[in-house]
C-alpha cells in the first residue's frame, strides 16, 4: 500500500491541518515508509505466540467491582460552595 500526495492532502484536510505542496510530499514519503515498516510487520510469523500485557509474566491486581460512596462524601464536597445531602449545588443554566 502507498499513499499518494492528494491522499496525504486529503487526510490533512480531515485533520484540520495546513499544509503546502512542499510539505505533502514530505509527508507522502514519511508515510509511505511508516506503511512499508508496518507491511514488513505483517509478514512476521507469530503463530503460537500468546498476546502479552507485560514482558515480565504477572497477574493483573483486580478489585471488586462494587458501588460505594467512597466513604468520603462530606470529603469530596468540603469546598463547594451549596451543597444539599452531600450533593454540589449549581445554579440553574437552562430555562
Amino acid at each position: 500500500m502507498s499513499v499518494d500526495v492528494a491522499t496525504v492532502k486529503r487526510v490533512a484536510r480531515l485533520a484540520r491541518l495546513a499544509v503546502t505542496e512542499d510539505e505533502a510530499q514530505k509527508m507522502m514519503g514519511e508515510l509511505n515508509g511508516i506503511l512499508g515498516f508496518v507491511e514488513q510487520l505483517a509478514e512476521v510469523n507469530v503463530d503460537g505466540v500468546e498476546p502479552m500485557t507485560s514482558v515480565t509474566p504477572m497477574v493483573m491486581k483486580k478489585r471488586a467491582d462494587v458501588v460505594n460512596d467512597g466513604n468520603i462524601p462530606e470529603t469530596i464536597v468540603a469546598n463547594a460552595p451549596l451543597t444539599d445531602n452531600n450533593f454540589f449545588q449549581v445554579p440553574k443554566v437552562v430555562e
